[in-house]
């Protein structure tokens, strides 16, 4: 069963990701914050993970270079979910390796399209 973590600091965005992605078979973990989400990637070795951008204390590009620069997990594939279109932001997490973004707010089918499409190849 593959693995999918949930990183983001609103309750109801975790909550309704964990609901669909469970119907559709995947195990789910869930982060409000950076620390926890380098933790659980460490021991649950997710395969895929829905990163949020703006996360009080870490953002989602600094939890990505905190996986680089302690060399956690170099493959797992990152959906960076964001409510901002900053071309900066986008750059430089293109540069550390996301597989894929989307928009907040965001239509559910299409994640769970992404999710898919990224796990099965």
């Amino acid at each position: 069963m593959k693995k999918i973590l949930i990183v983001d600091d609103q309750y109801g965005i975790r909550v309704l990701l964990k609901e669909v992605l469970k119907k559709d078979g995947f195990e789910i973990f869930q982060s409000a914050n950076g620390e926890g989400a380098l933790e659980l990637v460490q021991q649950e070795k997710p395969d895929l993970m829905l990163l949020d951008m703006r996360i009080p204390g870490m953002s989602g590009l600094e939890i990505m270079r905190e996986m680089k620069n302690r060399e956690i997990q170099s493959d797992i594939k990152v959906i960076l979910m964001t409510a901002f279109g900053e071309e900066q932001m986008m750059m430089e997490a293109k540069e550390l390796g996301i597989t894929d973004h989307f928009a907040k707010p965001f239509d559910i089918s299409t994640i769970r399209e992404k999710v898919k499409l990224h796990l099965e190849s």
